[in-house]
């Protein structure tokens, strides 16, 4: 019943937030960041329109990405997200509120970069700051594909995009801090004094994912499919309150009379629903079968795929079916 692996890897936060972990370098870009205007010399004759080129490729890197990646369908006419559209940073602001990215305020990696905590005194806010890895597993496509469709959102277990920075090569996004990481830290491998979340709470915590996942299934224009939901993509707020996070492998859903998008199979394994990993063809249901998943490891508190187990319990579906 599990798919094979397709991209991107459970991202377990920690914790403890003095885990051993080498600073980032952060050398900064020799671009100018984007929000910078042009300095023109008037002494120097410059045509008009070269200086407009220049101006409009520091001021808006996330439009050249999404004209570069010919992302049209997310996109409104004049090139602009249809949605809200989220603050930028700079990567001096970015790498300043995480203290240059230093090792105490890393929060846990995922397929897409870093996470680090960071203080935006200018938004008198504790942010979650997102690092493109330029050699890992994502790429810009997810990071535009992220932004497009957060700017897009606004529900309550939909974690919120308050930024990004798109500066030269450098590509980061900034949420909302959620205190008390994902449900993952609080289902598997506890460490010791840490309590096991009571049943109320893991009720509360399904209620809430399927909230969210209902939003973007049946409220958000266009419908949107996440394709990766999982434990550690659930984040949890005060009181155990949870939002939905990552999308960088979301899709735009079917409409009219299409029944599917035919897309490649991304995704994590154990989550992957059987069908769309053998033919490519996404639907809603796809995201409902990895909400089946969670809410198995909510009920026995299992892992979605577990190697330490036997051969014919690793799985965790399988393992159910055979009950």
């Amino acid at each position: 019943m599990g798919c094979f692996r397709c991209t991107g890897k459970s991202s377990k936060k920690s914790e403890n937030l003095n885990n051993d972990y080498s600073d980032n370098k952060t050398n900064k870009p020799q671009d100018q960041t984007a929000s910078d205007a042009v300095k023109v010399n008037p002494d120097v004759n410059v045509k008009e329109s070269e200086v407009k080129k220049e101006a409009v490729s520091k001021h808006d890197q996330l439009a050249l990405d999404v004209k570069g990646l010919n992302m049209k369908e997310e996109v409104s006419k004049d090139g602009q997200t249809n949605g809200k559209r989220a603050q930028t940073f700079t990567f001096d602001e970015l790498a300043i509120a995480t203290g240059n990215f230093r090792s105490d305020c890393f929060l846990g990696e995922g397929g897409f970069g870093k996470v680090h905590k960071g203080r935006l005194e200018k938004i008198n806010q504790d942010v979650a700051i997102k690092q493109l890895d330029r050699n890992g597993h994502q790429g810009i496509r997810e990071f535009v594909v992220e932004v497009l469709t957060l700017s897009l959102a606004d529900h309550p277990n939909l974690v919120k995009l308050i930024g990004f920075c798109a500066e030269g090569d450098q590509r980061l996004l900034v949420y909302e801090y959620m205190p008390l990481g994902s449900l993952e830290n609080h289902l598997h491998d506890l460490p010791p004094g840490r309590q096991v979340i009571d049943w109320n709470t893991r009720m509360k915590i399904a209620a809430g994912a399927a909230r969210g996942l209902e939003y973007l299934h049946d409220k958000m224009k266009p419908p949107v499919i996440y394709r990766d939901l999982k434990c550690s993509n659930i984040l949890l707020g005060e009181e155990y309150h949870p939002k939905l996070s990552d999308f960088g492998l979301a899709k735009v859903g079917p409409s009219g009379d299409k029944t599917h998008v035919s897309t490649r199979v991304m995704g994590t394994y154990g989550y992957c629903a059987p069908d769309y990993a053998m033919t490519g063809q996404l639907t809603f249901k796809s995201d409902i079968y990895s909400f089946g998943v969670v809410l198995l490891e909510l009920i026995t508190g299992r892992k979605a795929i577990d190697i330490t187990k036997s051969s014919k319990e690793q799985n965790l579906v399988a393992w159910t079916l055979k009950m």
